[in-house]
């Protein structure tokens, strides 16, 4: 299998990427020092960010020769993707000797709920409307009321108690879809209102640290800041941008701004602290992602295959990821 891997992109001339400038190099192996890669964690990201715009179905051969620059071998990622099958999150299509994984209906789903959080332009002023979820009601099973509990975290929600959470800001139709996955949707009541100010002094900014750990998440931001910050510099420095070079970016890009924002409770900027480093993250996430997206599509186009051959283009939807790819974000933001 792995010489007829090497003969297949033999025959096709994939071209050798140059080495990048050796500012932006030192940029790359210190992101890459600093990320940890695990293979699960690294294809959910890559088939979010990359594959699932392209149609979502992709040959493994093809996946395994992409994610090689990561230091991921092919044991690695057969074996992560057959735990993803596993946990339904993609579905295995044989043709011959060579297998096509394709993202199931759940999995598009989650992928769908990740997309709007992470690409997502910032939402408009708060109107001051709360979402609880109660989900005590009845006698429903424990382990189903505490799965319920995780995915509601998972959402931004903060625990108010044992059976109740609550979010000023939530995503509905992701709601929907949580309490219909854990079958919970006849068992939780969800309250939607708004909060009144009955005495001298509102007691939200209590409220919000006693369900949220802003100053954990705060850190979080500033130290993806840090990690990023030395090669939007390096970029913009060294002029030419190769293909493998962007796409390796745009995947460690995406891979460690992903897993900050998911813990990310997207609260209203009404509720956050004055200069929150959330935003300053989102703007450089935003920026350096539009500096490497279109190299890194061609990288993509060149790489991955299909069962019908190359990758189709990438859906319109991609191109309004971050409020549009169209042209690049300012420089000012990564400073």
């Amino acid at each position: 299998m792995i010489c007829y891997n090497v003969v297949r992109f033999s025959a096709r001339r994939v071209p050798v990427s140059p080495m990048p400038p050796r500012r932006l190099q030192t940029a790359i192996d210190g992101l890459r020092r600093q990320t940890n890669l695990r293979a699960k964690s690294l294809i959910v990201t890559v088939f979010g960010d990359a594959v699932a715009p392209h149609g979502g179905v992709v040959w493994l051969g093809s996946l395994i020769s992409l994610l090689e620059p990561f230091g991921v071998n092919e044991r690695l990622v057969r074996t992560a993707v057959q735990r993803l099958t596993r946990q339904d999150w993609l579905a295995s299509r044989p043709i011959g000797r060579r297998s096509y994984y394709s993202l199931t209906e759940a999995g598009r789903r989650r992928f769908e709920d990740a997309h709007r959080r992470i690409y997502a332009v910032p939402r408009g002023p708060w109107d001051g409307q709360w979402t609880f979820v109660v989900i005590g009601i009845g006698d429903g099973e424990t382990a189903e009321r505490d799965r319920l509990r995780r995915e509601l975290l998972w959402q931004g929600f903060g625990q108010v108690s044992a059976t109740v959470l609550a979010h000023p800001a939530s995503d509905r139709e992701a709601l929907r879809h949580v309490l219909q996955d854990a079958g919970m949707a006849d068992r939780a009541i969800v309250v939607i209102g708004r909060a009144e100010r009955l005495g001298p002094v509102p007691p939200l900014a209590t409220f919000v640290s006693s369900c949220w750990d802003l100053e954990g998440l705060a850190q979080a931001y500033r130290g993806f800041l840090g990690h990023f910050r030395p090669v939007w510099k390096a970029l913009e420095a060294g002029g030419a941008r190769d293909p493998e070079t962007c796409f390796i970016i745009r995947v460690l890009l995406i891979h460690e701004y992903r897993r900050v924002l998911l813990r990310d409770p997207q609260l209203p900027h009404e509720l956050l602290p004055a200069e929150w480093a959330g935003t300053a993250a989102r703007a450089l996430c935003r920026n350096l992602y539009r500096l490497t997206y279109e190299p890194a599509e061609r990288h993509l186009m060149q790489r991955l295959e299909t069962a019908e051959g190359p990758l189709p283009e990438a859906a319109p939807y991609f191109y309004q990821r971050f409020g549009g790819l169209e042209q690049e974000g300012p420089a000012a933001a990564a400073s």
